[in-house]
């Protein structure tokens, strides 16, 4: 993690990190202030705040309260050494704890990050250096020089792959910092990696060696940039919206037709029957999300179409809304880049086929999984700390190059399955045990949901978008039943020479062609790696292709403007707000941020802002109080947020509540709400009521975005895209 420190006024120091700021200081008698801890004095809290986390962990999840539980930390310091201590932590537990549980907690202490890290020994580089972002890949170099590691997939030994894309990302202007790694069992290795500059830009990787799963997180995390992923959703502000192009060189910008038809020029008949099969998609549907720039068109990117090499234009609101990240990849060519997204919507595909219609699979023999030692080795490491481990075909019956493996977790009645996808089944097998533990520590494996026999939990919709976020969502019991749908089928799809990746690719279309579908092919090298997309339409959807017209998230732009410019809104302008809000059908806990497409800070009202609070604090300023206090009720109720904005509605509830009573007056109470509530808040709450404070906590913004750091650093990010591309296209 990178953090960055600016000196201030005398000792003072700022240290940034993520959405933190960090003050330190030093106490009077070291001539500071002694305004905030000094640095030592955090790393000093540190070690005892991971302590207690993983105390709360594991009381957590085994349902133990901690209220009666205590811990401490002190620093025993050597006297003729003062840099060698000992640092003692100490536990006191409630006497109806047991013994067991007693012992586990000490354990789970054992597992802090910052006492391990001390213990291993951390070591110190300290240098000189032009510019701090420079050298900006320079974490990411695992094998020696001259090392050349060969897996199946791959074009390129791994070491090269991993200096390219490395180098890719530096002359883009990307700084990449790996911020973990995990490897809890044999040969099962994950990371997440992040932009330092932007860090809501980030991957995970995972493979069966270090270098493998750097080699996954550094390949998603091009493959993103060239899709334009991690910006999808969101506002790039109006001189993106007004340049020559918005997403690619190549897009073209179609007028609706009559009525608001959709444009002659997009899809194909083909697309039309699947995305329109009642007539009700308009063009207004399909205005792209990321511009809002209703006026200019219909933003819609090339794909060349499988069958016959004609070129079909996508808009790229609908290509957002249905299909998120499936059917992405980068590779070391544009073969390894195909079979990779191939296998991927095939995945996620029989994924679904086998979730939703609760089909059993059938085991792979021992003997079979014995040829995979590797494989195995992971596995025994999972069922020896208590997780049994089932390992199913799931090419249902040899039709599909598809694995599964799922973990069922005893403690707390969860399952997870895991499914991965290659021409090569031994590569299938590999995908889906990394899958499993991607980015997860055993005890992330405790927060599985049970399986069901319900079939609507497992049917619905939504489930299957978890599953493809996380694999987290809901299977059924009827999944894990000895009798199977298929018989075992101990498939190879797999090509060997010089050519395989073209072959496999060639193989993966020809069972799409034979299962009828279409295929649409978009290549993206502008950037200095090839990537592509492909999209399957009535195959590859994440989403239901309803959600065009019922649930697109270009509903952003009925809100955007004037959310962003809240604070300049009159009452007519205010009141026309609250009715869309109440008019569209939109979830009251959703956030505000999603909803417009804007990253706020986290840490602040608008990055916690949602639905709910903005209309009620809209009701607030057309002292509209009755709604105000029913909304205000249900905020409290279901609202989670922070203990200030909590007490901040206490006392508005207090307040309205008098307001409102004809037989009460509000100046018999306020001089004892302020002992309550101190005199900022209810100033606030005062202001809020007789109109003199509006959206309290809400910073003023407007579409210009000022004072929006974090979504100007995701913008930042993608204007280095935007000029490459711009750069690629004049032919520098």
């Amino acid at each position: 993690m990178e953090i960055k420190v600016n000196f201030l006024d005398k000792l003072r120091l700022e240290a940034k990190f993520d959405d933190f700021t960090v003050i330190a200081d030093q106490p009077i008698r070291y001539k500071g202030d002694g305004s905030a801890p000094g640095p030592f004095d955090y790393f000093l809290a540190s070690s005892a705040l991971c302590a207690a986390y993983f105390v709360k962990l594991y009381c957590n999840t085994r349902n133990i309260p901690t209220e009666n539980i205590r811990l401490s930390q002190n620093n025993i310091v050597d006297p003729e050494n003062r840099y060698r201590q000992i640092f003692k932590i100490q536990v006191e537990l409630p006497a109806d704890i047991s013994d067991k549980d007693r012992q586990g907690i000490l354990r789970s202490i054992e597992r802090c990050t910052v006492k391990k890290v001390v213990q291993e020994g951390p070591e110190f580089v300290i240098e000189e250096v032009e510019n701090l972002d420079a050298d900006a890949q320079a974490l990411l170099t695992l094998a020696p020089a001259g090392a050349r590691t060969f897996i199946e997939g791959k074009d390129l030994p791994l070491e090269e792959t991993i200096a390219n894309m490395s180098g890719l990302l530096a002359g883009l202007g990307m700084k990449i910092e790996i911020a973990s790694w995990r490897n809890i069992v044999p040969n099962v290795w994950s990371l997440h990696i992040r932009d330092a500059h932007s860090p809501m830009c980030f991957t995970n990787g995972k493979g069966a060696t270090k270098e493998s799963a750097l080699a996954s997180a550094l390949g998603e995390f091009i493959e993103r940039l060239n899709c334009n992923h991690f910006y999808g959703g969101a506002y790039w502000g109006e001189e993106i919206a007004n340049a020559p192009f918005v997403h690619y060189p190549n897009e073209r910008w179609f007028q609706p037709g009559p009525k608001d038809a959709l444009p002659k020029e997009i899809l194909d008949e083909y697309c039309l029957d699947i995305y329109d099969p009642d007539d009700e998609l308009r063009a207004s549907h399909l205005v792209d999300t990321n511009s809002g720039n209703a006026a200019r068109g219909i933003c819609s990117l090339p794909f060349t179409r499988q069958s016959d090499g004609a070129t079909v234009y996508f808009p790229s609101n609908l290509l957002e809304n249905l299909y998120v990240s499936n059917g992405m990849s980068a590779g070391n060519t544009l073969a390894e880049a195909q079979v990779q997204c191939l296998s991927e919507i095939f995945e996620r595909a029989v994924k679904r086929e086998i979730l939703e219609g609760e089909l059993a699979l059938p085991d792979v023999p021992q003997d079979v999984l014995a040829k995979y030692p590797g494989i195995v080795a992971g596995i025994q490491g999972l069922e020896e700390q208590g997780f049994p481990v089932l390992v199913k075909d799931a090419s249902l019956g040899g039709t599909y190059p598809v694995m599964c493996v799922t973990l069922m977790n005893p403690r707390t009645g969860g399952v997870f399955a895991s499914f991965g996808a290659h021409p090569s089944f031994e590569v299938a097998l590999e995908r889906s045990l990394t899958e499993l533990l991607q980015g997860r520590s055993f005890e992330g494996l405790n927060d599985l949901p049970p399986p069901t026999f319900a079939s609507n939990a497992v049917t619905e919709p939504n489930n299957f978008v978890e599953h493809f976020i996380d694999s987290s969502g809901v299977v059924s019991w009827r999944f894990f039943s000895a009798k199977a749908d298929h018989a075992f089928v101990e498939w190879d799809f797999s090509a060997h020479g010089e050519n395989a990746n073209a072959e496999e690719a060639a193989t993966l279309l020809g069972l799409l062609e034979g299962m009828g579908k279409e295929v649409y092919t978009a290549v993206y090298d502008q950037l200095g790696a090839v990537a592509c997309r492909i999209v399957v339409p009535g195959y590859s959807e994440v989403y239901p292709v309803e959600d065009l017209v019922w649930d697109n998230t270009n509903k952003s732009l009925l809100f955007r403007a004037d959310i962003l410019n809240l604070h300049r809104l009159d009452d007519a302008a205010l009141a026309d707000l609250l009715e869309r809000l109440e008019n569209n059908e939109l979830d009251e806990y959703a956030d505000i941020a999603t909803l417009i497409g804007v990253e706020f800070d986290e840490n602040t009202e608008w990055g916690q802002l949602t639905v709910l609070e903005l209309k009620l604090l809209v009701h607030l300023a057309l002292k509209q109080f009755e709604d105000a206090q029913d909304l205000v009720s249900a905020f409290l109720q279901y609202n989670d947020n922070t203990v200030e904005r909590r007490l901040f509605y206490q006392a508005m509830d207090a307040v309205l509540t008098v307001t409102l009573d004809d037989e009460l007056a509000l100046e018999d109470y306020v001089a004892n709400f302020r002992r309550m509530y101190g005199d900022a808040r209810m100033d606030a709450v005062l202001g809020s009521v007789d109109g003199s404070v509006r959206f309290h906590g809400l910073t003023p913004t407007s579409m210009a975005l000022e004072g929006l750091d974090r979504h100007d650093r995701l913008i930042d990010s993608y204007r280095k895209l935007h000029a490459a591309r711009a750069r690629a296209a004049a032919g520098g």
